[in-house]
């Protein structure tokens, strides 16, 4: 990403080496509208698809998506609404599901623009988010309390946040009113600052946020409530990762864990707060390592 701003915090060796694995942008259209996708390793690898969660983007999981490049292919999806994705006039999590399964899908149309090494580089927020592999199909949901309201919808009724997109001056404006939403005690600032930076775009007169304020208003019941019903219908392998500073709380993580048929298992991650990839990606990528390992060696057991 390009501009103003060169101010930046020194990062350490494995982060930089993370934003230098290339990458491919690329779109696909899915129900008439423009979504992209970032892509790394080789095609006709198994897939490993990365999902971020409301009002965020794809270079959220930037730093930890690449770190699978040699063994997969990854994919990080910006949904409808978010990132360098287009807009539509409705948004609904029912969609945005179809558009990660249309990105996923073997042999999906997609055209690359460029191919170039990341850069530390453009802005965005977070939220929900989740890593899924194949070919034998699987989910990881990282802090996502599908049985408690959104935090992000209870920012947005409150006019915290989420509003009207407001114009900053200059870049430097921007990055200093970054934010995540639910905030936490703690953040590296070399990951805040790559992913602050791939959150915004220039516009006329200055800097806006890129994602669509719209989707706050229009999915009322929050992104969580809807999901909740489909807990009990998940046959594919399933794990939670537990922000132990985050928003799924130990009666939380045994709730879901009865509605998925206590066979999913539910792990918590030290140290984390909930948007874990900002403040403890290496115990995030550890933990996603080992769950896949274990699914590459193991049988499922069945509900």
């Amino acid at each position: 990403m390009t501009g103003e701003s060169e101010r930046r915090p020194i990062a350490p060796e494995w982060f930089r080496r993370a934003l230098a694995v290339r990458y491919d942008d690329e779109y696909a259209d899915i129900d008439g509208c423009s979504v992209h996708v970032l892509a790394w390793g080789a095609s006709g690898r198994r897939g490993l698809v990365f999902v971020h969660g409301g009002s965020a983007h794809a270079h959220w999981w930037t730093h930890v998506a690449s770190t699978f490049a040699d063994d997969f292919r990854v994919l990080a999806v910006d949904l409808s609404g978010h990132g360098d994705s287009g807009r539509r006039e409705r948004y609904s999590l029912e969609q945005w599901t179809d558009e990660v399964v249309a990105v996923a899908a073997p042999g999906g149309d997609r055209r690359a623009t460029r191919r170039r090494r990341s850069q530390h580089g453009r802005l965005r927020d977070d939220r929900d988010r989740g890593a899924a592999p194949g070919p034998r199909g699987g989910a990881i949901v990282c802090d996502s309390p599908v049985a408690e309201p959104d935090p992000e919808m209870g920012a947005y009724r409150r006019r915290q946040a989420f509003g009207r997109s407001r114009t900053y001056e200059t870049l430097d404006d921007a990055l200093s009113r970054f934010r995540t939403v639910p905030g936490q005690d703690h953040y590296l600032d070399y990951v805040m600052d790559h992913v602050a930076r791939w959150s915004v775009h220039q516009v006329e007169g200055g800097w806006q946020w890129k994602f669509d304020p719209r989707m706050f208003a229009q999915v009322s019941g929050g992104m969580r409530a809807v999901a909740l019903p489909y807990l009990s219908k998940v046959t594919c392998r399933f794990a939670l990762l537990r922000s132990e500073f985050g928003l799924v709380t130990p009666t939380i993580g045994e709730s879901m864990y009865e509605r998925l048929g206590r066979l999913a298992p539910v792990i918590e991650i030290p140290e984390a707060g909930h948007h874990a990839m900002l403040d403890q990606p290496l115990l995030l990528i550890t933990a996603l390592r080992t769950l896949l390992a274990d699914w590459d060696h193991s049988e499922p057991r069945r509900r």
